[in-house]
């Protein structure tokens, strides 16, 4: 049976190297549906991020969620993905009707960022940010890093209709490594193909790429699609806006609609509601203070 919808995490035990593999199918399929994708492109590019963010959110320990944004300025405005750390994922993408350009600095424009957020379920949030400068999502999470880590650490990232995959590699820290250990795992590396990377089981891929290494391969993670919304989130979120901005929509619409953008779910409130939720407002869990 095919592997999907899960990540894997492999170490080679004579090198102190350590490595990530997933691929999403089921998961990605359902993220996406909700979605406005505009060309393949779009597509592409959403899914990678969505892989992306799983395949980082494995490289620490922690309790809470990781939330990557892409911030663009041209026809492509936002590529945002979340990963919690029991697995569940969700994405969504926010565009033009028309994006051209296949590389990212073309479709986001200039000022584009990323922003990679962890939300821990004891109230505090840690944020890095970095520009977008390189060609794909692969090379821009490169050079975050580079700078935020300074550990050598390189990453592969396919995306289309069906599956959207990932391989990460990373140094670890050590006052011994080789730098040419290093140089010879990534250049077995280079020579994965998307084909491969979007096929191919972790098992398969790590003897194709590294079968004359020692790697120790661990038990994989599943990895599912499910929106974090609620009706008590809503609300948390509406109360922020204040009476009198609340009001005023009523007073207009009779109603306050909003529908979550990463599932689709809708919410309406009354009158009696928005009262309700502004005389007994509820916390709303991701307002809580950010680290940089």
């Amino acid at each position: 049976m095919k592997q999907q919808d899960c990540l894997r995490r492999f170490l080679f035990e004579d090198l102190n190297i350590r490595g990530e593999w997933v691929r999403l199918e089921h998961s990605w399929q359902q993220a996406k549906q909700h979605q406005v994708l505009v060309n393949s492109a779009v597509e592409s590019q959403l899914g990678q991020t969505l892989a992306a963010v799983v395949l980082l959110s494995a490289t620490i320990k922690f309790k809470g969620s990781m939330i990557m944004q892409i911030q663009g300025s041209a026809s492509l405005k936002a590529l945002v993905a979340h990963a919690s750390h029991d697995g569940r994922v969700r994405c969504l993408v926010r565009s033009d009707a028309t994006v051209s350009g296949q590389d990212l600095p073309q479709m986001l424009g200039d000022g584009a960022r990323l922003v990679l957020t962890v939300d821990s379920e004891n109230g505090e949030s840690y944020q890095g940010i970095v520009g977008v400068a390189e060609a794909n999502l692969a090379g821009v999470l490169q050079t975050y890093f580079s700078q935020s880590e300074q550990l050598e650490t390189s990453l592969w990232l396919f995306a289309n209709a069906t599956h959207a995959a990932g391989l990460f590699l990373q140094a670890m820290p050590s006052e011994t490594q080789d730098k040419t250990d290093w140089e010879h795992i990534e250049m077995l590396a280079n020579t994965l193909t998307e084909q491969e990377l979007l096929s191919l089981d972790c098992e398969d891929l790590l003897h194709r790429l590294f079968h004359q290494e020692k790697v120790r391969l661990y038990d994989p993670k599943a990895i599912a699609f499910k929106c974090g919304c609620s009706r008590q989130k809503i609300s948390g979120t509406l109360a922020a806006l204040g009476r009198s901005e609340l009001e005023q929509v009523l007073h207009e619409r009779g109603t306050i609609e909003v529908d979550c953008q990463f599932c689709g779910q809708h919410y309406l409130f009354d009158k009696i509601d928005v009262e309700n939720l502004l005389t007994n407002p509820v916390v709303n869990e991701n307002d809580t203070p950010t680290r940089h």
